[in-house]
């Protein structure tokens, strides 16, 4: 033991010494090195990465110089090798790109090479209207190599300061980004992600910017830095990367000219409730008359209950107006033209539903969000154009509900997946806005239930009752109303070698709030008539592998909402057999009970039954749970692969 401990250590102390972690200097244990031990599946390795950004005293651009080296581990690692480096341009202006280098390291014949990257190399293309790619490859590319290159980027856009990645998807050994500030220009700062800076250094550097009329500002000249960053690992049951990458982000929030003028970049959410009161995709949307009283008078059924005629609204507008894909919040929205054409984005259909109930005395209100592909709004100021989506709250008899149309098969109150993406922006021109929580509010589970006989030759069959509720309804309501003939020939929830019989769906309607359905089942059991007989008593399988493969995560487990998954199994065994082994019973939680895995097995009146149980109580679970939820899954994994039934032919 003594031995490997100290093996160990040798290999981790070596491996760190091989590498060059404080300048662009290129040594030769750099090139001769080809392992990580941190990150054994890394291709490639930033070894050094500096930034540093400040503004011009000529012509107050922002200049930011760049320098990396890079270790290439494998030819899978080749890629990084392909440098491309986006510039922003709009109008006359543009993003500029200079003082390129670039030069890769090799030792052949036992000596260190260098090949230096030809300027006729360096091209630039057009991508879009508003962005052009400056590119290039490095020369001599091999398994091993170690690479290194800087460039300079000079932008007029300095509302935009430069934003920096200490993160990216290979792993970093140090990442330095160096800024300078001045003092008529202040920017709401944000560190996103959850890894630790060891360095967050400031100093005051006096008169660093003037003007011609004599007036002269500070600078605040800042240094951050992170070592041993992990790559980002995209994984299952998270949402979009950009939420948990770890980088420093910049937004203008006030300019103090020279000439005593000062601009208020960034707005209040005091100043941005006023814009969208006008605004006339929302505020003034908001407020157009549907005229659609003559169609209601027939849909409504009790005008004086106000959360039944909220349901008969809101299954109107579900039924009768389609969601045409489009994400729109501050662009080409008319309920108008929604009502002609009967198809429209998704706010056109929202801030319909929203008037529709608002004419009918509902308390109802919009509410800005942002979907889990398109990452989480900062709440630190108004940024609208993070927010792609609008949904409505009502508030009926002192009951909340958050409403979307778009979906035909959403019950009433149930959010989009799409949309559980913690927290949103409620709009009210009256008392102001403010941030709601965005949750799931039904419970979601998945429950079999199994009931089967074995007859006096060996012969399984019986019956299986099946209920999703929540969110793992929607996909089979989606896959059975699209088609029911076919979903109940090809895609009904068979995850064994059993034959389905008589299959039927108990579910009438598209927003229920759960799917059913029955069937009789037959178990292909090759050991039929056989003195033996050994039987997996789980013919459905929760997961059928691990999501979770990762050395380490980062950022949270978010399932999106609280999920319990049920399984009940009874077998008669008739005259002919006996209970020779069974499932051991297991009882195990989650920490701080926020999750449990139940097993029992009881055998009576020579019937076996079999009850299994596995809860998620919390629809997020920060990183420290990683470990212990791979191990919950395997568990469970476990437990549906090789929990073993062994019957013996009574003589």
């Amino acid at each position: 033991m003594k031995l490997l401990l100290f093996l160990f250590i040798t290999s981790t102390f070596y491996c760190q010494n091989s590498f060059n972690s404080e300048d662009m200097k290129v040594i030769r244990s750099e090139i001769e090195t080809n392992i990580y031990p941190k990150d054994s599946t890394a291709n490639a390795l930033v070894i050094y990465e500096f930034g540093n950004s400040y503004i011009k005293k000529d012509n107050y651009n922002l200049k930011t110089e760049i320098k990396r080296k890079l270790k290439i581990l494998n030819r899978n690692g080749f890629k990084q090798a392909n440098i491309v480096i986006p510039l922003y341009k709009k109008g006359n202006n543009a993003e500029k790109i200079s003082d390129i280098t670039a030069t890769t390291y090799n030792i052949e014949n036992g000596k260190v090479t260098q090949v230096k990257l030809e300027k006729s190399a360096i091209f630039e293309e057009n991508y879009d209207e508003n962005h052009t790619l400056a590119k290039f490859t490095f020369p001599n590319i091999k398994e091993g190599s170690v690479i290194t290159y800087s460039y300079t980027l000079e932008s007029p856009y300095i509302y935009k300061y430069k934003d920096w990645e200490f993160q990216s998807d290979i792993p970093k050994l140090y990442s330095e980004y160096n800024t300078s500030i001045p003092a008529n220009y202040e920017y709401n700062i944000k560190l996103v992600g959850t890894l630790k800076l060891i360095r967050n250094e400031q100093k005051l550097v006096k008169n660093c910017l003037s003007n011609f009329n004599g007036a002269y500002a500070d600078c605040t000249n800042t240094v951050y830095a992170m070592k041993d960053i992990p790559a980002f690992v995209d994984e299952e049951y998270m949402t979009t990367k950009s939420n948990y990458l770890s980088r420093i982000e910049y937004e203008l929030k006030i300019f103090r000219s020279f000439d005593g003028r000062v601009d208020n970049i960034t707005k209040s959410w005091k100043d941005a409730d006023k814009e969208l009161k006008t605004n006339q995709n929302i505020g003034r949307q908001l407020i157009k008359n549907t005229s659609l009283d003559g169609l209601l008078a027939t849909v409504i059924t009790n005008k004086t209950n106000k959360l039944s005629t909220a349901k008969e609204i809101y299954k109107f507008v579900q039924d009768n107006y389609t969601w045409n894909g489009d994400y729109r919040v501050l662009s080409d929205v008319s309920v108008k033209n929604l009502i002609k054409e009967k198809s429209g984005n998704n706010t056109e259909i929202n801030i319909l539903l929203h008037n529709l109930l608002d004419e009918q005395g509902i308390d109802v209100k919009p509410v800005l969000v942002s979907t889990r592909a398109n990452g989480l709004p900062t709440k630190l100021y108004p940024i609208i154009s993070e927010f792609n989506y609008l949904i409505v709250q009502a508030t009926i008899d002192g009951q909340t509900y958050l409403l979307d149309a778009t979906n035909k098969f959403l019950s009433f109150g149930t959010l989009p997946f799409k949309c559980l993406n913690q927290y949103g922006r409620l709009l009210d021109f009256k008392n102001g806005s403010q941030w709601i929580d965005i949750e799931a509010n039904n419970h979601s589970s998945k429950q079999y239930r199994v009931d089967l006989k074995l007859s006096d030759n060996a012969t399984i069959t019986g019956t299986s009752e099946n209920k999703y509720t929540g969110y793992n309804a929607l996909p089979k309501k989606e896959k059975y109303f699209a088609n029911p003939s076919d979903y109940i020939e090809k895609t009904a929830d068979v995850q064994s070698n059993i034959t389905i019989l008589d299959h039927k769906v108990h579910t009438t309607e598209k927003d229920d709030e759960q799917f059913e359905e029955t069937y009789q089942i037959e178990l292909d059991n090759s050991s039929a008539n056989a003195t033996q007989i050994y039987l997996n008593p789980f013919i459905y399988k929760f997961f059928s592998e691990n999501p979770f493969k990762l050395q380490e995560r980062t950022y949270p487990i978010d399932f999106g909402f609280k999920d319990a998954y049920f399984y009940s199994f009874k077998l008669d065994l008739g005259d002919a057999y006996e209970v020779v082994e069974s499932p051991k019973d297991i009882n195990g939680k989650l920490p701080n009970d926020t999750g449990d895995i139940i097993l029992q097995t009881k055998v009576i009146n020579n019937q076996i039954m079999i009850f299994f149980k596995v809860s998620f109580k919390e629809a997020i679970y920060n990183s420290e749970y990683y470990d212990v939820l791979k191990t919950y899954i395997r568990k469970i994994i476990d437990v549906q692969s090789n929990s073993l039934i062994v019957l013996k032919k009574k003589s």
